[in-house]
């Protein structure tokens, strides 16, 4: 498990959720265009941070076009374990 590329994305996830919030909560005219953008991008690193769980260093430092859009994607349901 590649523990510093998960933790990269989901801090980056993280901060981003924080910062969501707060536009939310600060900006009465916060609009779904943003709140669309903002989405996406959490999910992007929700998502690598699930699907590229077991690349080498090497490889997520080299994060082809071909491994993003593959990463990026929301895991298929059999992926993921969700218990008995």
């Amino acid at each position: 498990m590649n523990k510093d590329f998960i933790l990269f994305n989901l801090q980056w996830a993280k901060e981003q959720i924080v910062q969501t919030i707060q536009s939310i909560e600060s900006d009465p005219d916060y609009h779904y265009g943003s709140y669309l953008v903002q989405m996406t991008l959490i999910y992007e690193h929700i998502n690598t941070a699930w699907n590229a769980r077991e690349v080498s260093d090497a490889q997520a430092k080299e994060c082809s076009e071909e491994d993003y859009n593959k990463w990026r994607q929301y895991p298929a349901k059999n992926e993921i374990y969700l218990g008995p």
